[in-house]
């Protein structure tokens, strides 16, 4: 049955319970009494400090060319690094996954601001034949960036209640829906054809291939679900569980399908947010104020630096998947088909690995169903995510979503273990636009945005490192591609690594970074908020830098605090356990368990390899 859904539905759980079985609007809107626009979808990002405009209302401030930063600061040439404390790539997918269901702004067409791409620069190692990085800004949100300063929407509720799954509209619910399930044919997210009419399928964004074959594009709640093929798979692991526990739910006869439905969508939600606050946070080692239940006063609206500076760890995302399974998975056909596409299969024994490179996994969906939901998620758990700090992969930082040019004899060679550039015509560097987007959206300095949270200002640029210079070695220079060179690796336990090969966590090059950073910005205090954020040394024992810390601290407890159906704080789940079995306590692990018979680890956001 394909029914309608509503921007505001309520569920009778037999008898009703009132005020307290009332559930979440579709886009966030009425979860606070008093101000029912706080969190509400389409509402603008908060704000914590001033923004920064060069001419106080909307004007992007100057500073070093965003390519020039990313050539010389967010550059691995190669060389890997690992998470120090050995998380898995279930810590940046689950990051991005929870991004998508709190944050999306405004994507409608703007003004063009290109990124400038100077190809002779001397540390530039990729061509783009458009002479220019695409980048556009976000549009002003109504009312603002004529006489008060440009200020963006959110277009995303911004509590965790996965609109991710669920979508912030009644039309795009009401599409992805099949009576009290989600569609999933064959266990899949639906395509945008799935329905006959991919015209009339909810908008998707597209990447890399996709372009030109909209209507195979996978439909989700959010648009963004065909990023990669990580990205996919948790869409589709929560579109599983969603139908789970809806299956669970048919031995009550007197549940309507309605109350089904809304029934899993509330437990959903609930473990979205049990392992966001119980595994994801811990595993960063972000610590949190006791939750003393909800505050009305607390405002769970997203915040613009945040969005835009605080929660860009691009640094993480791993620059290959590499999902090993029983030799007899895959026939004979399908390697080779996975080879074609740029595959590389390994294979030991009983056992074969694909080895995957990102730039295969964007807007992949058919990748995703070959290779299949189980192995892709097990090996998202079996390997460590790259390490938060400054360096991005090129998969990433020169290639995002772009394709092999047309010709490439073997596009295996184009992506892995290190990207080619002469297999790519065109640059889009993901960290140039972090740079760019943080001086569309007004974010203050470096120093500006630690004021803000409490912090005091660093002095100068070894103080933000944690090095003991910021000086170049006689004979180096910022231009100099020999400054960017690792003169020294070593993996977890302090043993030397050889370049080129895995398993490092510290590397030392032959200049420091914050002598790149000095020679770049001149003054601290002029240092890109982005920039100085994921250039800090970490707290002893987290991931995250101290200014970093202070910002996803500051924002998950207004997610928390302010969410009236928090889990925490809402008595319907324990109704739901009593009368119907249905917890929502559940680690990752049980979940993937559950959904697809994958034998992983019970944290799954540390490395199991």
């Amino acid at each position: 049955m394909h029914k309608a859904a509503t921007a505001v539905v309520t569920v009778l759980l037999l008898p009703p319970t009132g005020a307290a079985a009332a559930t979440r609007s579709l886009d966030g809107g009425g979860n606070n009494a008093r101000h029912p626009e706080w969190g509400q979808a389409g509402t603008q990002y908060l704000r914590v400090a001033a923004p920064n405009y060069a001419d106080g209302v909307s004007a992007m401030v100057a500073g070093p060319p965003a390519r020039r930063v990313s050539n010389r600061i967010f550059n691995d040439v190669g060389q890997n690094l690992f998470s120090e404390r050995g998380l898995s790539q279930w810590t940046w997918a689950w990051g991005q996954f929870m991004d998508h269901d709190f944050g999306l702004r405004n994507e409608a067409p703007a003004e063009n601001a290109p990124i400038a791409f100077d190809a002779h620069d001397q540390l530039e190692d990729f061509s783009d034949d458009l002479g220019v990085i695409d980048f556009a800004r976000t549009p002003a949100a109504p009312g603002t960036g004529v006489r008060s300063p440009r200020q963006q929407l959110n277009t995303q509720s911004s509590f965790i209640d996965a609109s991710n799954v669920y979508g912030v509209s009644g039309p795009r619910l009401d599409w992805l829906r099949d009576g009290a399930k989600l569609m999933l044919p064959d266990g899949y997210l639906p395509r945008a054809d799935a329905r006959g009419n991919a015209g009339a399928a909810p908008g998707m964004d597209l990447f890399g291939a996709q372009v030109g074959d909209p209507g195979r594009a996978a439909e989700a709640g959010d648009v963004r679900a065909n990023e990669n093929i990580a990205l996919t798979a948790v869409h589709t692991l929560f579109a599983r569980e969603h139908n789970r526990i809806v299956s669970a739910l048919k031995a009550f006869r007197a549940l309507t399908a309605e109350d089904r439905f809304q029934i899993a969508r509330r437990v959903v939600g609930a473990e979205l947010e049990f392992i966001t606050y119980q595994e994801f946070l811990p595993s960063l080692d972000v610590t949190l104020a006791p939750y003393r239940g909800y505050q009305p006063t607390a405002n769970a609206g997203l915040g613009d630096e945040f969005a835009t500076a605080g929660y860009r760890a691009h640094s993480m995302i791993h620059g290959e998947f590499e999902p090993t399974v029983s030799a007899r998975r895959y026939s004979p056909d399908e390697l080779a088909a996975f080879r074609a596409q740029g595959v590389t299969v390994e294979q030991d024994g009983n056992k074969v690995t694909l080895v995957i490179p990102l730039v295969l996994a964007f807007g992949n969906p058919d990748l995703l169903e070959a290779v299949g939901l189980g192995p892709i998620l097990k090996s998202l758990a079996a390997e460590p995510q790259y390490k938060n700090d400054e360096q991005i992969d090129n998969s990433l930082r020169s290639v995002l979503f772009q394709i092999p040019k047309p010709g490439v004899p073997d596009p295996g060679v184009c992506g892995s273990p290190v990207i080619q550039p002469d297999c790519f015509t065109d640059v889009s560097d993901l960290g140039a636009i972090d740079i760019a987007r943080g001086r569309d959206h007004g974010m203050p300095s470096y120093n500006d945005l630690r004021r803000a949270y409490g912090l005091a200002p660093k002095s100068s640029f070894a103080a933000v490192t944690g090095e003991a210079t910021e000086t170049f070695p006689a004979g180096l220079d910022i231009d100099d591609p020999h400054s960017l060179e690792f003169v020294d690796l070593r993996d977890r336990d302090g043993n030397a690594v050889a370049p080129g090969a895995d398993g490092a966590v510290v590397g030392v090059r032959r200049s420091t970074l914050a002598a790149r950073l000095k020679a770049l910005y001149g003054s601290v205090d002029k240092l890109d908020a982005f920039v100085g954020i994921v250039a800090e040394r970490h707290v002893p024992g987290s991931e995250l830098g101290e200014l970093q810390r202070a910002i996803f601290k500051r924002q998950f407890e207004a997610l928390r605090d302010g969410d009236r159906f928090f889990y925490l704080n809402d008595p319907e789940l324990a109704t739901i356990k009593r009368r119907y079995g249905i917890c929502f306590r559940h680690t990752l692990a049980d979940v993937i368990r559950m959904n697809t018979g994958a034998a992983v680890q019970d944290d799954v956001f540390t490395a199991s390899g």
